[in-house]
């Protein structure tokens, strides 16, 4: 307790307050050194080891933490380090485990450190099995790092080296960084030299693929001095369908999709909301015209491909409309849609290619589209069947049913794997009560063209029904066929196609990958952008900051939307232990649903989950309209790691559905009712 209150009352004297001057002089010449070597970074483009040196201390991770203190006995810098740190883990016991290495002089641990010389020689001592540079000049007393688990000794197995935290003073401020929830942190990207030299070939960086995270990178590393090419080429759909640049999100995906579930809302709206509000006296509904839809969404798609086009020119990048295909490490074959090849090399290449729909794999497979193509349909696809549990079925399903088609979703097993399973089950039984059917554990087993020109669908257990049109979105693949990634010594993986990297970086140190085509990675476009945008930055910029792929911030547009950031409900008690999570919770009735008789058979729900023993919030999760916009704030507080206290003290904004996150005062452990009440 004496040394918690130390700890947070105290600034402590820095160690270099009390080196001798010839220790001050070393010091002085490294921090030169440092700075001539950032100055050969920006000429080169490199990230050196020097610019990885500079980066900030280690940010502590969410998980358990296993801290390794080394230091002899008679160091009172060790001895203060070890006590905070293990005063720290008393504390936090499901947070943090500390190990202490104590020797009992400093001789014998400058042996283990540096050798048994105990003088620094490169390649001995302990800390020459970690990578980074500050781990491996490191000389004095403590020695602190993060290992994978606890125990082991110098006369054992010592437990190796994960993260190297620092010696007496990063070790208190990586310490000060758990004690300060609500302080960001950065993660800091370590790669593999890549061997890049500015100007040695064709093109600094070769972008291949035009989709959100592709255009991104070329136009930030363009601005940052790269000479730049972007290759894209749309590859047809089974069905046919191709569209311009811009890649899945704007033609196919994220854009036509928000605009046709407005379109569903709004006609919805009408027919559940006009006379309750006064705007109508109970006409009927007007019948949705999806050839009018379609082509004014097709519309609006050609201007932004158009403004695509015209952003690469401003931003000096070259765009060429061809099929890449890897020659060697350097190379890249392109042909153009007239079949004429050439070739460009490049000292960098990022692929960017995204992703394509599964096929269905069952006779007949062949006559369903995808979400590639239902946009693109000339005509209303009429009786539907969406194929498949994932956002984009249900996403489809929810605004064909809004538009007024009769619509059923085979599930063969959950909605939404993956997401929030409470949430996800309101989704179902929303969409249900809106008219959407459900063929639970049934998946298609053969699909038949009819002489009309329907689709007759057999079902895993045995019963048939007759559709206009099947939709399939039983997930999405990496589009690396025909990318020559054998010619380059890269595996995809074989169940999905995708790429393994390590921040982003493939087996291949100048080849990299960011967006949908990337394993790991979550298959949303901003994450796509921020990802390309933080890799350019780290090539051209010497940038250290590495791309967070927490507490990302998305929504299901299904008719009642729903967003979410951080862990869902089990997956949280599966982390953290269900004793460690608190569960706060809320049913409401949106006040723009309050008059109308057809919405107030649905609440909207909100949920907050809490680790007990730090009050910091893991997850939030809202359902109810407009979610997306509802959410997007909570995204920064959430990366900002706010506390369920700093929640509720926050004021709300009166009267929105979003206030109702902020107010919550029921868990579920408590059994009492979660129905908000009154104004």
């Amino acid at each position: 307790a004496v040394a918690i209150v130390q700890f947070c009352s105290f600034n402590f004297p820095s160690i270099e307050s009390r080196k001798s001057k010839a220790e001050n002089f070393r010091i002085r010449t490294e921090q030169t050194r440092l700075k001539t070597d950032r100055t050969r970074c920006r000429s080169a483009g490199l990230q050196s080891e020097a610019a990885a040196s500079l980066a900030a201390s280690v940010p502590p991770p969410s998980d358990k933490l296993f801290v390794h203190v080394s230091g002899f006995s008679t160091c009172s810098f060790f001895q203060r380090a070890a006590t905070v740190l293990s005063s720290l883990s008393t504390l936090f016991p499901n947070r943090l485990s500390v190990t202490k290495h104590s020797f009992d002089s400093r001789d014998e641990y400058r042996g283990w450190l540096l050798g048994n010389s105990g003088k620094p020689v490169p390649g001995e001592g302990f800390r020459s099995t970690s990578s980074d540079p500050r781990a491996v000049k490191h000389t004095s007393s403590p020695f602190v790092w993060l290992g994978d688990k606890d125990g082991g000794s110098p006369d054992d197995d010592m437990v190796p080296i994960r993260t190297f935290v620092g010696g007496h003073d990063d070790s208190l401020a990586w310490g000060r960084s758990l004690l300060s929830p609500a302080a960001s942190s950065t993660p800091v990207a370590s790669m593999v030299p890549d061997g890049y030299v500015a100007g040695q070939y064709d093109v600094d960086l070769l972008v291949v693929g035009g989709g959100s995270g592709g255009l991104a990178a070329s136009k930030e590393a363009a601005s940052k001095g790269a000479r730049v090419t972007v290759l894209d080429y749309v590859k047809p759909s089974p069905a046919g369908s191709t569209w311009g640049l811009g890649g899945t999100c704007v033609n196919v995906g994220c854009i036509p999709k928000k605009l046709f579930h407005r379109a569903a809302l709004t006609r919805e709206s009408w027919a559940a909301d006009g006379a309750a509000f006064g705007v109508s006296k109970g006409e009927t509904v007007p019948a949705a015209d999806w050839p009018a839809l379609r082509q004014n969404v097709q519309n609006y798609i050609r201007g932004l491909n158009f403004k695509y086009r015209v952003s690469l020119r401003d931003g000096d990048v070259t765009y060429k409309n061809g099929l890449g295909e890897f020659v060697d490490a350097h190379t890249m074959k392109v042909t153009d849609k007239k079949g004429k090849e050439t070739t460009v090399t490049f000292g960098r290449c990022l692929i960017a290619t995204g992703g394509r729909p599964t096929g269905l794999k069952c006779p007949g497979g062949e006559l369903a589209i995808s979400s590639d193509d239902i946009f693109g349909l000339t005509e209303s696809p009429g009786k539907t069947l969406c194929v498949g549990a994932s956002y984009i079925s249900l996403e489809c399903a929810g605004f064909l049913s809004g538009l007024g088609m009769d619509v059923t979703v085979a599930v063969r097993s959950i909605l939404l794997r993956g997401f929030d399973r409470e949430c996800a089950d309101k989704i179902g039984e929303a969409m249900k009560a809106g008219g959407v059917k459900f063929r639970k554990e049934q998946v298609p087993t053969a699909l038949e063209k009819q002489p009309d020109g329907k689709i007759k669908v057999t079902f895993s257990d045995k019963s048939d029904e007759t559709f206009d049109t099947v939709l399939v979105a039983i997930g999405r693949s990496g589009d690396t066929k025909g990318l020559g990634l054998q010619n380059i010594g890269i595996q995809a993986l074989e169940r999905n196609g995708k790429i393994e990297t390590k921040f982003e970086q493939t087996s291949v140190p100048n080849v990299y990958c960011i967006g949908d085509v990337m394993e790991g990675c979550p298959e949303l476009t901003p994450v796509a952008i921020e990802a390309g945008l933080a890799l350019s930055r780290r090539l051209f910029a010497c940038s250290t900051s590495a791309m967070d792929y927490e507490n990302v911030c998305t929504t299901v547009f299904t008719p009642v939307e729903y967003g979410c950031v951080g862990l869902s409900e089990d997956t949280a008690k599966e982390r953290y232990g269900s004793p460690e999570i608190e569960v706060y919770h809320k049913s409401f009735t949106p006040l723009e649903w309050a008059l109308s008789a057809d919405h107030r058979t649905i609440e909207a729900f909100s949920k907050i989950i809490v680790e007990k023993s730090t009050n910091k919030v893991l997850g939030i999760h809202y359902f109810g309209p407009e979610a997306g916009e509802v959410m997007q704030g909570y995204g920064v507080a959430m990366k900002r790691g706010v506390t369920f206290k700093e929640l509720v003290e926050t004021v709300g904004i009166h009267p929105t559905s979003s206030e109702e996150i902020v107010t919550m005062t029921v868990t579920k452990a408590s059994g009492k009712d979660a129905s908000a009440g009154g104004c």
